[in-house]
Parts: C-alpha cells; sequence; structure tokens
C-alpha cells in the first residue's frame, strides 16, 4: 500500500488540486486490511485504492476554506454524488478535526450553490459557463451551473450531509446564513413543485434522447396534485416518465424531519440562527404532505398481487414497477432512514425488484443486480449492488456481493458505472468517485462501522 499519494499543489485561483492521504485514513485503510485478512484480500486490495482515490484525485480545498469534489472523470461537482462521495469518511472524521474541516467545507459549498440555483443538479468550480449552455434551454442560466436538471434528491444530498456531519463529529461550522438561505430555497421549492403548474421550471435540451430532456414544451408529462414534490428528472440524470419519484419522495421525507430537529431551537450545541419556528413549521407541513402521497399515490401491485413501492406516479392513476441502479431508488429505503428493512411492503418490494419483473433487473455469467435505463441493457451498476448490500439483513449476503463487486473491476481495482454481466472488461466510466466510495461504505458496514443516522 502506497502511504505518500498525493502531493499538495495549487492552480491559479489558489485551490489545492491533490491532497496527501491523512494519517487517520491511512491508519484507518490498514485498519480494513486487518479485518479483510487473507480471506478477504480482495476486498482490501479494492478497499485500499478507492478508499483514498477520492481525496487524492477528486477534491479541491479552495481558497475561502470550502471544498469541491468531482464527480471523477467529468469535471464538474455533483450536489448528489459529492455528498455520497464523502459519507464513509464521518466515522473517521469523528476524530480528525481537519477531516470534518474538510467535510464541512464541502457541506458550505454545496448550501452556496443552493443559493445561486436550487434547480440545477451540478456545478463548476468557477463561474466559467455551463457545459450545456449552447444546448439548454431553461428559465435561469448562471456561469456557475454545469447542468439545471431539477432532481429532487440533489437537494436532499445536501441536507443529508450537513445533518450527518453534526450528528457523527459534532462539527457546526457549516450552519451557516448559507445554510439557512439555502433551506429556505429548498422549502420554496419543494412547496413550489407540490403543483408544478405554478412552477417557473422548465428544461428543453437540443438532442436526440428523449431521456434527456422534458417533454412538453420542456415542462413535463401531467400531473395532479398529491401531496408528494415534483421532480423532473431521476438520480441517473434522465426524464422521469411520472413525475413523482417515489424513492425521492421518501429521502425528502426523512431528511425533512432533519431540518425540523435542526431548527426547533431544542439543541443548545446548534447556533442561534438555527432556531426558527417558521422553517420548523414550513417542513413539517410539508412532510406530512409528502408522507401522505407516498401512502395514497405511491404504491401499486406485482405480478403476485402484492402491494409494492412503484418507482414514479402521476397522481392520474399511472405508476411504474421498476427501480434504477442510481441512488435514491426504492432499494435504498432503509439506507435513506424511510422504513426498516423488514417492512412488510419494503420486503414485498425488495423481493420484486431483485426479479426479472423488474425491466432493470440483469442476471449473467458474473453478476445479477440492478442496471439503469442510463446504460445499455445487461449493465449491472456497482452502486446498486452495494446498495444492496447496504440494505440487507444477511451477512453472507453481503459477503457475496463484496466478493462480485471485488471480482468485477476489470483488473483495475475501482468501481465503474455499469459493467456487462457476462464480460466485466466492458465497462462504462473508467473513474467513478461515488461507486468507489459506495463500494467502501459496504465494506465498512460489513464490519460493523456504520454512519449514525
Amino acid at each position: 500500500m502506497e502511504k505518500n499519494i498525493g502531493a499538495t499543489s495549487s492552480n491559479a485561483d489558489g485551490a489545492q488540486k491533490a491532497q496527501a492521504v491523512p494519517v487517520s485514513v491511512r491508519n484507518f485503510i490498514e485498519r480494513i486490511h486487518v479485518l479483510c485478512g487473507e480471506e478477504h484480500k480482495d476486498w482490501a486490495l479494492t478497499f485500499d485504492k478507492a478508499f483514498a482515490n477520492t481525496l487524492t484525485s477528486a477534491l479541491r480545498r479552495e481558497k475561502d476554506g470550502s471544498t469541491f469534489l468531482l464527480t471523477g472523470d467529468i469535471p464538474a461537482m455533483w450536489l448528489r454524488d459529492s455528498t455520497a462521495q464523502m459519507r464513509p469518511y464521518l466515522p473517521i472524521a469523528k476524530d480528525d478535526p481537519d477531516l470534518a474541516e474538510l467535510i464541512g467545507g464541502l457541506s458550505r459549498r454545496q448550501f452556496f450553490y443552493i443559493t445561486i440555483d436550487p434547480y440545477a443538479n451540478a456545478f463548476n468550480e468557477t463561474p466559467s459557463g455551463a457545459s450545456w449552455d449552447k444546448k439548454d434551454r431553461t428559465d435561469r442560466t448562471s456561469p456557475w451551473l454545469w447542468e439545471r436538471k431539477y432532481e429532487v434528491d440533489s437537494l436532499c444530498y445536501p441536507v443529508q450531509l450537513a445533518w450527518l456531519l453534526y450528528r457523527n463529529t459534532g462539527y457546526t461550522k457549516h450552519f451557516n446564513a448559507d445554510f439557512v438561505k439555502g433551506i429556505q430555497s429548498v422549502l420554496d421549492v419543494f412547496v413550489t413543485e407540490q403543483d408544478h403548474k405554478r412552477s417557473p421550471y422548465f428544461f428543453i435540451r437540443d438532442t436526440t434522447l428523449p431521456t434527456d430532456t422534458l417533454s412538453n414544451n420542456g415542462r413535463g408529462t401531467p400531473v395532479a396534485e398529491t401531496g408528494m414534490t415534483w421532480s423532473g428528472f431521476r438520480p441517473s440524470d434522465d426524464t422521469c416518465t411520472y413525475h413523482y419519484l417515489i424513492p425521492s419522495n421518501m429521502f425528502a421525507y426523512v431528511i425533512l424531519g432533519y431540518i425540523t430537529r435542526l431548527f426547533d431551537g431544542c439543541d443548545a450545541k446548534l447556533p442561534a440562527l438555527l432556531n426558527n419556528p417558521d422553517i420548523v413549521r414550513r417542513s413539517a407541513t410539508l412532510r406530512d404532505g409528502i408522507g401522505r402521497g407516498i401512502r395514497e399515490y405511491g404504491t401499486t401491485k406485482n405480478r403476485e398481487g402484492e402491494t409494492v413501492y412503484a418507482y414514479e406516479a402521476d397522481g392520474l392513476g399511472h405508476a411504474s414497477l421498476m427501480d434504477d441502479a442510481n441512488i435514491p431508488n426504492l432499494l435504498s429505503a432503509p439506507y435513506l432512514g424511510f422504513c426498516q428493512a423488514d417492512d412488510p411492503t419494503y420486503a414485498a418490494t425488495r423481493r420484486t425488484l431483485l426479479s426479472d419483473e423488474n425491466p432493470y433487473f440483469y442476471s449473467g455469467r458474473y453478476a445479477s443486480g440492478i442496471g439503469s435505463s442510463h446504460t445499455d441493457a445487461d449493465r449491472v451498476w456497482p452502486i446498486a449492488l452495494s446498495i444492496q448490500g447496504l440494505t440487507s439483513e444477511s451477512r453472507a449476503e453481503k459477503a457475496r456481493l463484496l466478493d462480485t463487486l471485488a471480482a468485477t473491476t476489470a483488473g483495475t481495482h475501482l468501481m465503474h458505472e455499469g459493467f456487462d454481466v457476462n464480460d466485466p472488461g466492458k465497462y462504462t466510466r473508467p473513474w467513478f468517485s461515488w461507486s468507489n466510495m459506495m463500494f467502501c461504505e459496504l465494506t465498512m458496514d460489513y464490519f460493523g462501522i456504520r454512519v449514525q443516522m
């Protein structure tokens, strides 16, 4: 194992372009090596490379103390990916103030971005102009934006990170004015999108891919009011078929609970600016409406006649029975904190999704699991295999999935976006930091090392 990966350097703006691996992280990697032992040395080798990779290759420490985090082989930061990329470091950060500061810097940057445009999903490191600005039509633009596909989960993930950072380390410096303003923007958008007819948002991309743009002049397909909040796109960045995305509404339900706890004034360790009864009232009302909408409109029947969660619904009688690899998905509901793994509806949903009744479930010589509309058929995503393990109550299933993940890297010892179930040498995205960290989190989970929710 390399001990001195990545010296720190700076660009013209003073942003550091690589990071040395902190001693706490190197020690943690050694701990995982010991836990894996000879029996699971392939896990250890992959963990070693993947866990350090995010810090050494994807992270930028900015002059203002914030943290910019590349998604991997795309030079932009996704609000969703960046949270998932940092989450596995939280158990270490509780005893490493500098690592906590690094994660706090990411949280501050996320909420800075949200204050610029809460409908955007991905941002540039500097105000250099949107990647898609010549192909996209939308109602608002900023040179900070990389892409403006509105996805509910893009607003949920930063709230989750802010909460988990405080919950696991006691860190509070990220709870600043941008955080409060950003939370108000999150609530504003969620409330507006409970009735999409009044929304200013539209998105049209000049493309031949129907999954890359919204129909109906950029407004999407019709929906009824349900109490849930509308999403233009899935976590895969593909357009929704029916625009109440159930797993994203599950996630919204969970993070609205975090917002209530942060702003109710009951925790004396939190800054005074978080004591805000209006935010508590708004978040509680939203949470009630979303929860009711999931219960009334968010289920369907599988072929056995069991009640299962739908992936999407429109409130007009349409619902889809499927799951996509990207998280939040239905498989991830216990991981998000929406329900327990033994919840009867979730258990029936899980059995259904991990079968050929899910049109994106693929099985082949090397793997079986969930893929995505975002990639070709027969491509299982390591992210989906990781979340399958993280939501399993069986340690044997976790071990089996870790074996599969370590054996299908095509010799790179890094996770990819998707790989062919009959030939792991055929894969998309050679560098996908979110996927790397999901593998690491599953490895940690197997050995009982978990983020406190």
